[in-house]
């Protein structure tokens, strides 16, 4: 057993000791469907807080001849299939976290000579009897090697990217490490599996990529790997019935990773740290800070505060991900910005309508705590009073609420402010700290009709008044009280048995302003 080359399965065996573990082991059975194929190459990339490194790990139990792991996944799904013990633990199998030798690298340069050194040592040491050509050349030595015991090597590659984050600009340095792994990957026999990891899909460089040998699945794209990108619905319900907790606040929180070939998909980083707790709550900055997404929404392309605002607002916006060059500096248009934040996990993307969308509640609060240091003008202003906009309906209070929507009220290309579903974005700014207290129905079934918005208390904050929202545009606020009364949405919430405010907001199209009424709901 090795350090890189052939090691042991203590990490995986840490994430299966820890007190959750979702078994992803089924993603063993894909590898091994391609093991020693043209689609031997593998590269995923998705976000952090996304399990990118767990899974490498487990590939590593797997295949690694250094250590025994059949007890380890005796449990799991993988271990039922027909393929699992034909390959378990019978591979060399070459474990490499690049973010780890870039901590102790002063350049790309002398990154690739220690990776160099460190396999050939390693090397050396599981095969001493080969008679190597050049012992300082980790090619020419793992051919040596192969050739004469016969034995392929698996290569598994965590953080294969961050050279493209940690070396933004030096595009020569980006070129000699994409060369160096092409150079030790494509086309060798010696390969049977090559597994990389990382934020950002392959870099292309001039009008070729380095690394076209590698099949991407990416969170644009995931294909038959959409399952293990986070957590499904099932995984997710399951992990709540266990832990009693509540699956309509986790989804409301951590869900809105759709894709087409497994459907929801959660943030697991989050949902981990919210079964723990018991508590839904933003886990996002425990990995990165607001800063990092404000940079790029700051950026001055047209349209583009314009889309971020509609999607806060509940809006899908178009995306071209087709010109984005695979690197956190290169932006031409709004859409290459787009097409990064969908890589990083802070927008959703529909493949199917080619649009990009805010997943969930934890990452819309990321770009409100980044909008409002921003200089956003009244959306700013908006976001920063929406609790003062919030008490004011608490403490029944109509005049100042109607001050927090007007700052809260804008006009995009996306979003005409001409009707009540445009009033109803400007409401959900207005009130952005609700969310913290309450979950928020749009067009909830309610009595004999549809109420425009309604706010129910989470159980955590019981004694909170549930809110009933009638919105009319160039009509009366009193008139959307009188319809709240008229079609009787107060006794379709019957299970509920809290206090209840009726809310009514108009916008006059005349003056331009909004009024607001607020009324206890008097239970018979």
């Amino acid at each position: 057993m090795g350090n890189y080359i052939n090691p042991g399965n203590e990490k995986f065996q840490e994430a299966v000791n820890s007190s959750i573990y979702v078994d992803k082991t089924e993603l063993i059975k894909y590898t091994n469907s391609v093991l020693h194929t043209s689609q031997k190459c593998i590269c995923v990339s998705r976000p952090r807080r996304f399990g990118k490194s767990m899974a490498a790990n487990m590939l590593t139990a797997y295949y690694s001849r250094g250590c025994d792991s059949r007890n380890l996944f005796s449990g799991f799904r993988i271990a039922g299939e027909k393929c699992f013990d034909k390959y378990l633990n019978n591979y060399d199998t070459i474990f490499l976290n690049m973010q780890e030798f870039l901590s102790r690298s002063k350049s790309v340069e002398g990154l690739i000579e220690r990776i160099k050194k460190l396999l050939i040592r390693d090397l050396k040491k599981q095969y001493p009897d080969v008679d190597y050509f050049d012992d300082t050349d980790l090619i020419e030595s793992m051919q040596d090697a192969y050739g004469e015991s016969k034995r392929p090597f698996v290569v598994i590659i965590d953080e294969w990217d961050c050279i493209f984050r940690e070396y933004k600009e030096n595009q020569a340095a980006q070129e000699q490490y994409l060369d160096f792994l092409r150079d030790f990957l494509k086309d060798k026999a010696y390969i049977h599996l090559a597994y990389m990891t990382g934020i950002l899909p392959i870099k292309k460089y001039g009008t070729h990529s380095a690394l076209n040998m590698f099949t991407e699945f990416s969170m644009t794209n995931p294909r038959q790997l959409a399952e293990y990108v986070g957590f499904t619905e099932e995984e997710v319900k399951q992990l709540c019935q266990e832990r009693e907790v509540s699956a309509a606040e986790m989804k409301e929180w951590y869900d809105g990773y759709y894709f087409e070939e497994t459907g929801s998909v959660y943030s697991p980083k989050s949902v981990v740290e919210a079964a723990i707790s018991g508590v839904c709550d933003s886990y996002w900055n425990q990995t990165e800070t607001f800063e990092a997404l404000q940079m790029y929404i700051d950026m001055n392309f047209a349209g583009l505060k314009d889309d971020i605002l509609s999607m806060l607002a509940g809006e899908r916006v178009s995306v071209n991900i087709g010109s984005f060059a695979n690197d956190m500096t290169t932006f031409r248009t709004e859409d290459d910005v787009l097409t990064l934040l969908i890589h990083l996990g802070y927008l959703g993307y529909d493949f199917n309508h080619k649009c990009a969308f805010i997943p969930n509640n934890e990452v819309r609060g990321e770009y409100v705590n980044a909008i409002t240091v921003s200089d956003w003008g009244e959306v700013s202003k908006a976001l920063k009073n929406s609790a003062d906009t919030l008490n004011a309906i608490w403490q029944k209070r109509p005049e100042q609420v109607a001050i927090g929507i007007e700052q809260a009220h804008f006009e995009t290309s996306h979003l005409q402010y001409n009707d009540e579903n445009a009033l109803s974005y400007t409401i959900s700014l207005a009130l952005y700290t609700a969310r913290n207290f309450y979950t928020i129905y749009r067009e909830l079934p309610s009595g004999k009709g549809f109420a425009d918005l309604v706010f129910l208390p989470r159980q955590r904050f019981a004694e909170k008044p549930a809110l009933v929202v009638e919105l009319k545009w160039n009509k009366s606020a009193q008139g959307a009280i009188e319809q709240i009364k008229k079609k009787e949405y107060g006794k379709g919430l019957s299970d509920y048995q809290g206090k209840l405010l009726l809310v009514g907001i108009n916008y006059d199209k005349a003056t331009r302003e909004h009024d607001c009424v607020i009324e206890e709901y008097e239970k018979e």
